[in-house]
């Protein structure tokens, strides 16, 4: 039965004993029921898993290097689940303490699962928001990386801190503005939009915009940034007819 298959009682009571096996994992090194939590197959096991290892990490000083060594031991177990789980958990410790995370975020960038590798952007993302400037100085080693598959991954991992604060990633991604892979740009291109619509970000964008070389991305940016203001005006602050002004005047110089 799976996490949401159960009443809210039951749920409560699974939370509290997976935090319970987890501390006890945590205490005595013990792993085999950790690793069992942290490769299951419920999506919500997992999270809870992660989380839990988060917390302990912040609020039980005494246990944070146990943690981050049993995390590298995670990091190469077989199961790509249990790989996952390891890598969210080092995102939950990033929020509030970045630099152990790092050296073991790197290895998890090279994982062979595309599962692995989508937790790490989705702990950069975390990270970024709630403590960016360690974060955004990490991704911004690999934003030059040679393999292109972690350039874009790199981009991609910044943009939840640019939807609020559009200003420390506008630099990075115009770093990149010259890449020579497609996909790459093309992940500029959606982080430009995504991180345009949000309160006071549009003209941050634009203007940052016109400071680029690459006149062919920013034209691209600009349709996909029209595109995102239209798709999604129901949640910007700008009507889609003030926003589209704003856009179109910039994309009349094309």
């Amino acid at each position: 039965m799976g996490f949401y298959e159960l009443s809210p009682e039951q749920r409560k009571a699974l939370v509290k004993s997976i935090d319970g096996d987890v501390l006890h994992a945590l205490q005595t090194k013990r792993l085999t029921r950790l690793l069992e939590l942290s490769g299951d197959t419920d999506t919500y096991i997992r999270k809870n898993t992660y989380q839990t290892i988060g917390r302990r990490y912040k609020s039980v000083m005494i246990l944070r290097q146990d943690i981050l060594t049993i995390l590298e031991t995670m990091l190469s177990h077989e199961n790509e689940l249990v790989r996952q789980t390891a890598v969210y958990a080092l995102g939950e410790i990033g929020k509030i303490d970045a630099p152990p995370v790092f050296e073991m975020l790197e290895v998890a960038i090279h994982d062979k699962h595309h599962k692995v590798i989508n937790a790490v952007i989705g702990a950069l993302k975390q990270m970024g928001e709630k403590n960016p400037q360690p974060t955004l100085a990490f991704a911004a080693k690999f934003i030059r990386h040679n393999n292109p598959d972690i350039r874009r991954e790199m981009i991609h991992g910044i943009e939840l801190r640019g939807r609020t604060h559009p200003e420390d990633v506008l630099p990075l991604l115009q770093s990149a503005e010259h890449d020579d892979n497609k996909k790459v740009i093309a992940m500029i291109i959606h982080v430009l939009g995504q991180i345009s619509y949000k309160k006071g970000c549009l003209d941050k964008v634009l203007n940052h915009l016109k400071t680029w070389n690459n006149k062919s991305l920013v034209k691209a940016a600009l349709d996909e940034i029209l595109e995102v203001h239209k798709r999604y005006s129901k949640f910007s602050t700008l009507t889609y007819g003030d926003s589209e002004k704003q856009i179109r005047g910039m994309l009349s110089e094309f």
